[in-house]
């Protein structure tokens, strides 16, 4: 994945992409972050930027994501709900960078890289 590229991120157990607006979250007050859409499809407020540094974003590098729309960073802070699920904590965007907006796989989803992407890495002269 390049950085700087729009991207969307679906959850795989529902299909439904990680989506943000202008809603206050309701634990932190931050802006909303929820699941859109249906078998991957949804709208423009699913998409998010990869930030980082490099050309790529590699694995054990760390990352963040930011709003394409709204600009807001993807974060975690320390407020937890307490139902449905004792101790899972919110997940939001942040209108400013922080270290509560750094992410770092751990596991995933191994992708063969396309085939522009091998084009572009082993062919410079074009």
């Amino acid at each position: 994945v390049r950085c700087g590229q729009a991207i969307r991120l679906t959850h795989l157990g529902t299909g439904r992409n990680l989506h943000s607006h202008r809603f206050a979250s309701p634990l932190s007050g931050n802006q909303e972050v929820s699941a859109f859409g249906e078998a991957g499809e949804g709208d423009y407020l699913d998409d998010w930027t990869v930030v980082c540094s490099g050309t790529y974003w590699v694995r054990d590098d760390e990352v963040r994501f930011q709003h394409t729309s709204t600009d807001v960073f993807l974060s975690v802070t320390g407020e937890q709900y307490g139902r449905p699920i004792h101790g899972q904590k919110e997940v939001h965007g942040m209108a400013t960078s922080s270290q509560n907006n750094y992410w770092k796989v751990m596991e995933g989803i191994f992708m063969q890289p396309s085939e522009a992407f091998k084009a572009e890495r082993y062919h410079t002269e074009l």
